[in-house]
């Protein structure tokens, strides 16, 4: 009896480090990934939720291509040191650095070099057959108040991030790949001619 009341109060223990060791090794075993997404984001007023496509690449550290392809289509890229953002309707490029953009993209957070130097992470439990691990943005300007991850097999299946005015932007992953050949040209950006360029240079 006694050993198995032992085992009764390990066993929420070793469930609850699952999130966190799958994602340590995610982060530690994942050099590169690409894959598709889909994206939906709810207001905190109710209104119809906002629903939309693409594609994704990133190489760790910090380089990765964010594609939009439906309803509107937009290209987010970084080379590990600025972000661009493109929007193909208004033909106007967005140039930041990461450094400054960081979680403006879901893939700013699964291609980031240091995790835990700019997330604070716990166990958030097991939901929908995957673990969650919650980020809570150290930055006070993050510009959201948190990020909950869902894993399994050591690999992220559905991201939701929670801003800071109520809204949440819930993705779910298809086809991820790990560590899948990407072209180095996936993270280099040149402004088409003609775009309205705002904010750094885009070379």
């Amino acid at each position: 009896m006694r050993v198995f009341i032992f085992f009764a109060l390990l066993l929420p223990v070793l469930v609850d480090a699952a999130g966190l060791d799958q994602l340590q090794t995610f982060l530690r075993e994942t050099r590169t990934a690409k894959g598709s997404f889909a994206q939906t984001v709810i207001a905190k007023s109710g209104r119809k939720p906002q629903q939309s496509a693409g594609s994704f690449a990133f190489q760790r550290p910090g380089k990765f291509r964010w594609v939009y392809d439906t309803p509107y289509p937009q290209v987010l890229v970084s080379d590990g040191e600025k972000l661009w953002s493109f929007d193909p309707d208004l033909n106007q490029v967005v140039v930041k650095n990461v450094g400054q953009a960081i979680g403006s993209s879901p893939a700013a957070l699964l291609a980031g070099a240091d995790l835990e130097r700019h997330f604070d992470l716990k166990e958030s439990g097991r939901k929908d057959g995957l673990e969650w691990v919650q980020a809570t943005p150290r930055a006070q300007d993050a510009g959201f108040r948190q990020v909950l991850i869902g894993l399994r097999s050591n690999r992220p299946e559905a991201m939701e991030i929670q801003d800071n005015f109520g809204q949440t932007t819930r993705l779910q992953f298809v086809r991820f790949e790990s560590n899948a050949t990407v072209s180095p040209s996936q993270f280099r950006f040149t402004a088409p001619k003609g775009a309205d360029v705002v904010g750094e240079s885009a070379q």
